[in-house]
C-alpha cells in the first residue's frame, strides 16, 4: 500500500513539474518572444521607423510576458473567454499589428533596395503607391526624358542631313502620335510637316524645329 501511494505521490509531481515545465518553456523569452526579422532595413529612408518597429516588438514581448506572469492569461493562445481574457487579447493583436506594420515597410525596403533601389527610390515608391513594375518603368521613363531633353541640338536641324539618333527618337515619338513618317532618323519634309502640325495643334510655335517645349509635349 506504501508503494503504492509513494508511486502515485511520485506521479503527480512529475505531472506538476511538467506541467510547470511546459508553462516556463512556454513562456521562456527563448520561445516566447517574437523574434525580429533578419530581412530587414536597417537603413531606411526614416530612421524613426526603424526605431519604431524595435521598441514595438519589445513592447510586445513584454506585454505577453506580463500578462501570463500577472495574471495567468496566455494571449497567444487563450484558454478562456472571460472578458479579461477578450481585452487582454485584443491588446496583444493591436500590438502585434503595429509590429507587423513596420515589419512589412522594412522587409519591402530591402526587396526594393536588392533591386537596385536607393533611399530617395524608396520613398518616392511609397509615396506614389506604385507596383515596383509600374515604379521601375516610371524611373526608365525619366531617364529617356532626361537624356533626351540633353540631346536637343543647339542648333536648328540641318534639312536632308545624314541619320540622326536625337532625329530618330523624335520620329518614333511622332509616330506614337499617330503620324505616318518614316523611321530612318533624317530630317526630311515628312518629319518637319509632322512637327509643324503637332506645334499647332498644341499651341506651340509651330517652326517645324525640335525645343523644349515641343519635346516636353510629344514626351506626354
Amino acid at each position: 500500500m506504501k508503494k503504492i501511494l509513494i508511486t502515485i505521490l511520485v506521479v503527480i509531481i512529475a505531472i506538476f513539474g511538467y506541467n510547470e515545465y511546459k508553462d516556463y518553456k512556454r513562456f521562456h523569452p527563448k520561445t516566447s518572444n517574437y523574434k525580429t526579422s533578419e530581412n530587414i532595413d536597417l537603413d531606411y529612408y526614416n530612421k524613426t521607423i526603424v526605431h519604431n518597429y524595435f521598441n514595438a516588438v519589445e513592447n510586445l514581448n513584454g506585454y505577453v510576458l506580463m500578462q501570463w506572469s500577472a495574471n495567468e492569461i496566455d494571449v497567444k493562445s487563450p484558454e478562456n473567454d472571460n472578458k479579461e481574457t477578450e481585452y487582454a487579447v485584443n491588446q496583444y493583436r493591436e500590438k502585434l499589428a503595429k509590429v507587423k506594420y513596420f515589419e512589412a515597410l522594412l522587409k519591402q525596403s530591402k526587396k526594393l533596395k536588392n533591386q537596385g533601389f536607393n533611399n530617395a527610390d524608396v520613398q518616392n515608391f511609397e509615396l506614389k503607391g506604385l507596383s515596383v513594375e509600374a515604379y521601375n518603368k516610371k524611373l526608365n521613363a525619366e531617364k529617356y526624358k532626361n537624356r533626351l531633353m540633353s540631346s536637343i541640338p543647339k542648333e536648328n536641324l540641318n534639312y536632308g542631313g545624314g541619320g540622326n539618333a536625337f532625329v530618330y527618337e523624335v520620329q518614333k515619338l511622332l509616330v506614337k502620335k499617330g503620324y505616318n513618317i518614316p523611321l530612318d532618323g533624317i530630317f526630311k519634309s515628312e518629319t518637319r510637316n509632322a512637327i509643324i502640325d503637332f506645334e499647332t495643334k498644341h499651341n506651340l510655335f509651330p517652326d517645324g524645329q525640335i525645343d523644349e517645349y515641343t519635346l516636353e509635349a510629344l514626351l506626354e
